[in-house]
C-alpha cells in the first residue's frame, strides 16, 4: 500500500526553540496512527507542524506527493489536512450548520470516496441534526467535539488529524465519538493520526501506533502487537503500576 504521508528527519517548534528532533515515520493510505506519549513529549507539536502552526527548523513533510512543509498554513486544507486542534475551534457566534457550511470544500478530483457535507455529518452525530440551528455557545463540551469534528470532514481531507479528541468528556460521549472515529477510519478507510491520553482506546481502532520521547520517536509498530504489551506500553509511557494504583512517572 502507497504511503500517503512521509516525514523525514523533521525538526520543529516554536521560534528558536526546538522541540521535535529527526521525526520519522510514514503512514500508508487508508490507515490510522495513534501518536502516543507522556505529557509534554511533542504530539501537539508534531500536530501543530503538520497544520503549520509552528516553526519548522529542518525535515520535509510529503502528503500525497505534495511537499506539505512548503505550504503556508492556510494552503493546507486545500493539500488536504483536516485538524482538529485542542481548542476545537469553532465558530461559536455561528449556528451549527453555519459552522459547517462556511468551511464546508467540494470532494477532491478522483476520489472514489463518497464525499462528507454537512448532512453526512449530521448522519454520523445525530446530535448535531437536532441542534443545527443553535449557536457555538448553546452546545456542551461534546457536542462542540463533534462539530469540531464534522468542520474538518467537511473539508473533505486526506488526512484527518484529531488532538486528544475525548480530552474532559463525559463516558458515554467518549463512546459514541469512538464508534464515530472507528466509522470514518476503519470502514470507510479516511487515514488519520490521533493523539489522545487514554491509549488503549485509540490502539484498538488504530493499525499503527508511534510513540514520542523528549521529540524523537523511540517506538514505530503495529498498533494491535503494542495493545497486547501492556508493560511494554507502560515503558514507553513512563506508567508506574503499584498496589493496583498507576501513576505516571
Amino acid at each position: 500500500m502507497a504511503d500517503l504521508l512521509h516525514i523525514d528527519h523533521l525538526s520543529a517548534g516554536y521560534g528558536e526553540a526546538v522541540v521535535l528532533q529527526g521525526v520519522n515515520f510514514s503512514l500508508p493510505e487508508g490507515e490510522t496512527l495513534a501518536l502516543l506519549g507522556r505529557n509534554g513529549t511533542g504530539k501537539t507539536t508534531l500536530m501543530n507542524t503538520l497544520a503549520g502552526a509552528t516553526r519548522q527548523h529542518g525535515g520535509s513533510i510529503r502528503l500525497a506527493g505534495v511537499e506539505l512543509h512548503r505550504l503556508p498554513a492556510h494552503e493546507r486544507a486545500a493539500a488536504g489536512i483536516g485538524w482538529v486542534p485542542q481548542e476545537r475551534n469553532i465558530f461559536k457566534s455561528l449556528t451549527v450548520h453555519e459552522n459547517l457550511t462556511a468551511v464546508a470544500r467540494p470532494a477532491r478530483a478522483g476520489s472514489s470516496n463518497r464525499p462528507w457535507t454537512p448532512e453526512r455529518v449530521y448522519e454520523l452525530f445525530p446530535r448535531l441534526a437536532e441542534r443545527k440551528t443553535n449557536l457555538g455557545t448553546q452546545l456542551s463540551g461534546g457536542e462542540q467535539q463533534m462539530l469540531a469534528v464534522g468542520r474538518a470532514l467537511v473539508l473533505n481531507p486526506r488526512l484527518l488529524l484529531l488532538d486528544e479528541p475525548l480530552e474532559g468528556l463525559a463516558p458515554i460521549i467518549v463512546e459514541e465519538l469512538l464508534r464515530a472515529i472507528a466509522r470514518i477510519t476503519r470502514d470507510e478507510g479516511l487515514s488519520a493520526i490521533i493523539v489522545e491520553q487514554h491509549p488503549q482506546a485509540i490502539l484498538r481502532i488504530s493499525h499503527r501506533a508511534v510513540v514520542l520521547d523528549h521529540g524523537n520517536v523511540v517506538h514505530n509498530g503495529e498498533a494491535a502487537v503494542l495493545a497486547m504489551q501492556p508493560e511494554l506500553l507502560d515503558g514507553l509511557l513512563g506508567v508506574v503500576r503499584s498496589s493496583g494504583a498507576t501513576h505516571v512517572a
